[in-house]
């Protein structure tokens, strides 16, 4: 990748205030810890920020979104266009009113589990359970025992990929099942939640209880992603998983977790194209055995590397 784009958008833009970064490696920013590098990396200062770079950028240059990188793959090839990644004080923040949470996109849901049991604002406690940050929790109506971001969701807030400013209602959102309708060009900056008093003691509890649960069932020790697949109506993808024989299945340097197969492991120095293609031999195994066609939670970006230079 040359510094052609990076170049072009500081000529566009040279006020921009955030860091934006030619050929910058993402490996070392997810969980698995594989990849190439953005064409070109930017960390807005703030939301003003990131809506003066959408703006000038020319509407065939693709965005990529990232976060805390826990339920991501990136592609060896890299990611072409310009990848997002917020964070720092400007959507990292988190101010409570009464029952009301206003909560940055770059909060890891582990925070915000905490904040709410500290303020002793219940129903919140199950993003103790969710590895990523608010950002991606909207995008996918991220959930955990036994709670959905659209329980406890009042409007979030973005910018399009225009930069214009916009929010989005609970009814807006479009919440399903690990996925939202909300339009796809939009970068998630805040999220408004609402809790209920409870007793903090109580909710503290609560999160031991699902940290102790994850920590029993999960291989979160190893370098790893969120589940891998999304449980179809009616079954659970790990049972699935199980069945087709894919416990421990290995391809190159990746691995179907032993602990719980609805798990993919980075084992021994894996590539992108390990953990995808494994990925991609579950489900086909799984297709064969039981009829019912797996869909990917992980989200996957940018493209494969040429053949030999993985």
């Amino acid at each position: 990748m040359t510094t052609q784009l990076h170049d072009s958008i500081r000529a566009a833009a040279p006020g921009l205030r955030g860091r934006l970064l030619a050929n910058q490696p993402l490996a070392d920013l997810t969980w698995f810890r594989v990849g190439g590098p953005a064409e070109v990396l930017f960390t807005p200062a703030d939301e003003e920020d990131l809506a003066r770079l959408l703006a000038v950028l020319d509407p065939a240059v693709p965005v990529t979104v990232i976060g805390l990188g826990s339920n991501l793959i990136v592609r060896d090839g890299g990611v072409p266009g310009v990848v997002v990644r917020l964070g720092g004080r400007a959507f990292g923040g988190i101010d409570i009113d009464g029952d009301r949470l206003r909560v940055g996109t770059a909060v890891p849901d582990m925070r915000l589990a905490k904040a709410a049991a500290e303020a002793g604002l219940d129903g919140l406690a199950f993003f103790r359970g969710i590895p990523g940050s608010v950002g991606g929790a909207l995008r996918m109506n991220a959930g955990a025992h036994g709670g959905e971001t659209t329980d406890v969701l009042v409007e979030a807030r973005g910018v399009d990929r225009r930069g214009n400013l916009c929010s989005f209602t609970h009814a807006e959102m479009g919440f399903t099942y690990r996925h939202s309708t909300a339009p796809e060009d939009v970068i998630f900056t805040s999220a408004l939640f609402r809790g209920r008093p409870g007793e903090r003691t109580a909710i503290e509890a609560e999160m031991e209880r699902v940290t102790a649960a994850r920590e029993a069932a999960q291989p979160i020790r190893e370098r790893t992603g969120g589940s891998t697949f999304k449980n179809p109506p009616g079954a659970k993808a790990w049972q699935l998983v199980d069945q087709a024989g894919c416990r421990g299945l290995a391809l190159g340097g990746a691995q179907v977790s032993e602990m719980h197969c609805n798990f993919l492991i980075n084992r021994d120095n894996a590539t992108a194209a390990d953990i995808e293609g494994l990925g991609e031999e579950v489900r086909r195994r799984v297709r064969e055995t039981s009829g019912v066609e797996l869909h990917w939670e992980i989200k996957r970006i940018g493209i494969d590397a040429p053949i030999g230079k993985t």
